[in-house]
């Protein structure tokens, strides 16, 4: 999709964990010449795709508004959908996530920043959920260095109702916090997501989302203080899921 970045690390970060990456455009879903069930994972990259015009991620999640069923099948079968920084906008667009009352309704989007300006810096993250998520290679708690670039990342919810199922369904997999894994206002939180809600899943696991970017620090192995870095583990936990469902 034009306008799209970070496919080319993606690519590599796949790679490094020892997966077969391909790049897949939409046209090609379009024309049939390349198919989802084909595939074992789903990445949807950052970006600005289609110049994020309307909203951001809203002219790709039409794009794929076609490809819903295989979309849903895809998911169904406990396959990984991952969508980072735009790709998270466009499964929200999708309704894929929260994707608490079905695929159809959008219950969350990802809005302008609280500080009205374009953040890119690295950011501290807590991780909510590890174990045999797409997370596996950190452990819960832990706090982990990442790099955020975006205009729009503030996480809001359609009501007060269902961010409280987002967080009582234990679909939150990451927060931004301080160096401590503290909670903690602005800068520590870039956009004034609700509850530093850094990324999300679907209630089954294997549709994330998320702002930060694993693949823009994907061979740093640590940050300040020996934090462990969301980088090439990321894709590691990948595999491993993969590997164990």
């Amino acid at each position: 999709m034009e306008g799209t970045n970070c496919e080319d690390e993606a690519y590599r970060g796949f790679l490094a964990a020892s997966m077969l990456p391909e790049f897949v455009h939409v046209n090609e879903l379009d024309r049939g010449t390349k198919r989802l069930e084909d595939y074992d994972s789903l990445f949807i990259p950052g970006g600005f795709s289609a110049g994020d015009y309307i909203r951001a991620g809203a002219l790709f999640a039409a794009r794929l508004e076609r490809h819903r069923r295989s979309l849903e099948k895809f998911a169904d079968e406990g396959k990984p959908i991952i969508g980072i920084c735009n790709g998270f906008q466009v499964l929200t667009e999708l309704g894929f996530l929260p994707g608490i009352n079905g695929n159809e309704t959008r219950e969350a989007s990802l809005t302008l920043n609280l500080s009205s300006r374009f953040e890119c810096r690295d950011v501290f993250l807590k991780v909510e959920r590890s174990a045999t998520g797409l997370l596996n290679q950190y452990t819960t708690d832990e706090v982990v260095l990442s790099t955020v670039a975006h205009s729009e990342g503030r996480l809001v919810f359609l009501n007060e109702d269902t961010a409280q199922d987002v967080v009582n369904k234990k679909m939150v997999i990451l927060r931004y916090s301080d160096m401590t894994g503290g909670m903690a206002g602005y800068p520590w939180n870039p956009n004034g997501s609700y509850d530093n809600i850094a990324g999300i899943s679907n209630p089954s696991g294997n549709v994330i989302g998320m702002m930060p970017h694993p693949e823009r620090k994907l061979f740093q192995s640590s940050g300040p203080e020996g934090k462990h870095v969301l980088g090439k583990g990321f894709f590691d936990s990948i595999r491993t899921y993969l590997e164990n469902v």
